[in-house]
């Protein structure tokens, strides 16, 4: 089983943690309990971007900002997977990595607008910005009025928003039992490959979480219980 604790609670990086058994879905077959417990956070707040709030349909233009981090590799993955044409952006180092993920193109953080316009000369129909700062003042501009803005790390700006159009939001991931239960599935029939960046057992976890700070490779980082 895996599940997703609510943002409420404290005290997760333990041997032992309770939570509703309605919040629980069967762990995917395919992948071991430390790839699964990158799913719980990461992709289903990807998930819950692109299907819940986003609403992505086949065939639309999707940009990912930050897609080789702990949640853009998932909605890289995920945007691909629901039929998007996906553009994703990152370091250049990590060009192989996002594209190999499921993105048509990459574009090198810091790109500009010439960039974003070759990509989507139109504008992109959904903007995933896990970034955050000047890239989501960015994305504003490279969404298509009409266009869906989903930003993860603080409430967009209504004003910008309503002058070019955009429909922007911001959402905090919350438990669901149903969707962990789509994101098995999809891992086991792989269309969606957990990432996991780095482990550190769980007597190393203040050390685990100051990792963070530090370069490391991508995906999501995972404390071993046992």
């Amino acid at each position: 089983m895996f599940g997703l604790i609510d943002f409420d609670r404290v005290g997760a990086a333990a041997e032992y943690v309770t939570l509703p058994a309605a919040g629980l879905a069967a762990k995917p077959r395919s992948a071991s309990h430390p790839a699964t417990a990158t799913l719980p956070l990461a992709a289903l707040t990807a998930w819950q971007a692109l299907a819940d709030h986003a609403d992505l349909q086949p065939g639309e233009q999707v940009l990912v900002q930050g897609g080789a981090g702990g949640v853009g590799c998932y909605a890289v993955q995920l945007a691909a997977a629901r039929g998007g044409i996906v553009t994703a952006t990152g370091r250049e180092r990590q060009r192989d990595f996002i594209l190999g993920l499921g993105a048509t193109t990459f574009l090198a953080a810091g790109a500009g607008a010439a960039g974003y316009a070759a990509a989507a000369p139109d504008g992109f129909d959904v903007v995933i910005d896990t970034v955050g700062g000047a890239v989501l003042d960015a994305s504003y501009g490279v969404t298509r009025r009409g266009g869906r803005l989903v930003t993860l790390g603080a409430p967009p700006s209504a004003e910008k928003a309503a002058a070019l159009g955009v429909h922007a939001m911001f959402f905090v991931v919350t438990p669901d039992a149903a969707e962990l239960a789509r994101l098995a599935g999809l891992a086991d029939d792989g269309s969606l490959r957990p990432v996991i960046s780095q482990t550190f057992p769980l007597s190393e976890g203040r050390q685990a979480f100051e990792s963070a700070t530090r370069p490391h490779p991508p995906g999501k980082t995972v404390l071993i219980v046992r």
